[in-house]
């Protein structure tokens, strides 16, 4: 008696979660209570009408809209202080530096028109600040 007690326990131990699992997620695939009528939908992981999940953004490109701000707030040359400093503390934006000054020179030009912006000019990543101005005076 012991014994087959044993083996039904142990039959169940291995089979009754199988099931309990088996049947949830069956229980929750189809769910009649989202259409209108009376037929089932089944549930898909990926679904067109799902909201799109919020990308993460580059370093560089949060980097770019922070000191775009600063330079609007403040100044082009802080803008440019802090973008040496960043690339100085963070050496996997060496690679962006030069865009990055170009397009703080592009924005410093519509804030501050093309002499004044020209003023603010540093050797930041090889002076792109610098061809950024001249880029926005030319109208590129």
């Amino acid at each position: 008696m012991t014994h087959t007690a044993r083996r039904i326990g142990r039959s169940l131990a291995f089979v009754l979660p199988v099931v309990l699992v088996l049947s949830g997620t069956l229980a929750v695939a189809r769910v009649p209570w989202a259409t209108s009528t009376a037929e089932s939908q089944v549930l898909t992981a990926s679904s067109d009408t799902a909201s799109a999940q919020a990308k993460s953004r580059a370093p560089q490109d949060v980097l770019r809209e922070k000191l775009l701000v600063e330079l609007q707030e403040k100044d082009p040359g802080i803008a440019l202080t802090h973008l040496q400093r960043e690339v100085e503390e963070r050496p996997s934006l060496t690679q962006h530096c030069m865009s990055i000054a170009r397009a703080l020179g592009r924005a410093a030009v519509d804030i501050y028109g093309p002499t004044r912006a020209q003023s603010f000019s540093r050797p930041v990543c090889d002076t792109a600040f610098a061809y950024g101005v001249s880029q926005q005076t030319a109208g590129r």
